[in-house]
């Protein structure tokens, strides 16, 4: 006898819960890592399948990194990103998905720290509280208890918050460790062993895996080396660990550009200015003054203007061009420049400072790129 296939289909919508009951119980008892079937995993093309504290720069359980030459305004931009994500305000014009809590852990100058966000705050014109806490002193992430005490730290910093009826903030979603060389420090680790940095990175994951649904995000402030073109200093394990490496560069106009993204282009983010901000007076009657992000829009080059290019610079730059996202070594990059007519390897060099110089490409970990 055939059976009608309605009561085939309501035959198997019984039985799914029961079988999925017994799988879930049967995964519990399980002795071997968790795991998840291709079936049960997220639909990307869902809204919502990455959840984002600012759009495309903040998500939930990642980790960036923000990195630059002392006097980039690092510091200054991730106090200014953090006044944004715990007020619930777009950042650089990128969404802001609503207010979460912010913990800043200031393992240097907290009380400048401090300063930052008080006027970066009252700069964007907030008057009320804000769901940010501070946390100084030295934090040793190479040692497995200093888990505990981050988790511990930001779960009683909740607490606070969500008793706090003055603002809208809840759970922390953006914890900030300034900077990451004293991370590693803190241990007697050095930047420069890939085991020192990865004990460190273990410890962070530790964290957002014990604090549930992800974790909040984590903002690492770090430094480039000598060369600054060659990204962040020590071991390259920064850059393999990082969901997101911003490096921060130029002169008076700073710009934030995304080295490494795990699933985002690579290219310039924004560029702004830094301001410097009065804050009153000492007992001498000087001003106390901070230098925080200036409020006012600015761009890398002016709107309009393009940079006047030899003619070994337009034939470099193209051919970088066509390499696409993947970039060329500087070896490989000289070798296309021979083939198409620049036969001289000073001339290769000339030409592709030049071009880093007006802005156009950028080197990181020994590949060049052109930004944009």
């Amino acid at each position: 006898m055939t059976v009608p296939e309605h009561v085939v289909e309501r035959a198997w919508q019984i039985a799914q819960p029961i079988l999925n009951s017994g799988r879930n119980q049967r995964r519990a008892k399980a002795k071997g890592f968790a795991f998840k079937l291709f079936h049960e995993f997220d639909n990307p093309a869902e809204e919502g399948s990455k959840a984002h504290i600012i759009k495309k720069i903040f998500a939930w359980g990642e980790t960036s990194a923000w990195i630059g030459p002392p006097g980039s305004l690092k510091s200054s931009l991730l106090a200014d990103a953090a006044v944004a994500v715990a007020s619930g305000s777009d950042w650089f014009g990128y969404k802001s998905k609503g207010p979460v809590s912010v913990v800043y852990f200031a393992l240097e100058r907290a009380d400048l720290v401090e300063r930052r966000i008080w006027a970066t705050a009252s700069r964007r014109g907030i008057t009320g509280r804000l769901p940010i806490a501070v946390v100084p002193g030295i934090v040793d992430m190479t040692k497995p208890g200093s888990v505990e005490k981050i988790v511990a730290t930001i779960r009683e910093a909740e607490v606070e918050f969500l008793e706090d009826e003055e603002h809208e903030g809840d759970y922390v979603g953006l914890a900030i460790f300034d900077t990451f060389a004293k991370l590693v420090a803190a241990g007697g680790g050095d930047e420069d062993k890939a085991s020192h940095q990865g004990a460190v990175f273990t410890s962070i994951q530790r964290v957002k895996d014990q604090l549930g649904g992800g974790g909040p995000h984590v903002a690492l402030i770090g430094h480039t080396g000598k060369d600054e073109s060659r990204g962040a200093r020590g071991s390259n394990a920064f850059l393999g660990d990082a969901d997101l490496m911003v490096t921060l560069s130029g002169e008076g106009v700073k710009t934030a550009t995304v080295t490494k993204a795990n699933d985002a282009p690579e290219g310039p983010l924004f560029s702004f200015k830094g301001e410097v901000c009065e804050l009153g007076a000492d007992e001498d009657g000087d001003p106390i003054t901070v230098n925080i992000v200036s409020s006012e829009e600015v761009s890398a080059m002016p709107t309009g203007t393009e940079p006047k290019l030899s003619t070994n610079q337009r034939v470099m730059y193209r051919l970088l061009a066509e390499a696409g996202p993947s970039g060329l070594s500087a070896e490989a990059w000289n070798e296309l420049a021979k083939e198409n007519g620049i036969t001289a390897k000073q001339r290769h060099y000339e030409a592709r400072m030049a071009l880093k110089d007006k802005g156009l490409v950028r080197e990181y970990a020994g590949v060049w790129r052109i930004n944009g």
